[in-house]
């Protein structure tokens, strides 16, 4: 039997589109290649992008939940 889907909000795990899936996928893939590179190599700039598309995927589904209720 197949678990049903949690379709209540949570703010830490917000739903992600098909492409932020992808971006989100190719920005943790180039963490990781910067991680093999060195301990000490610069990863700010992609964490920042990583933060500001979780941002926005929590601000959209924040919005959803409220035109939905």
């Amino acid at each position: 039997m197949a678990a049903k889907p949690n379709t209540d909000y949570d703010p830490d795990h917000p739903p992600l589109t098909a492409g932020e899936k992808a971006q989100f996928a190719w920005y943790v893939a180039r963490m990781c290649k910067r991680g093999i590179a060195g301990e000490n190599v610069y990863q700010a700039d992609l964490e920042k992008k990583v933060d500001r598309l979780l941002d926005r995927a929590r601000e959209r589904a924040e919005k959803n939940a409220r035109g939905t209720k």
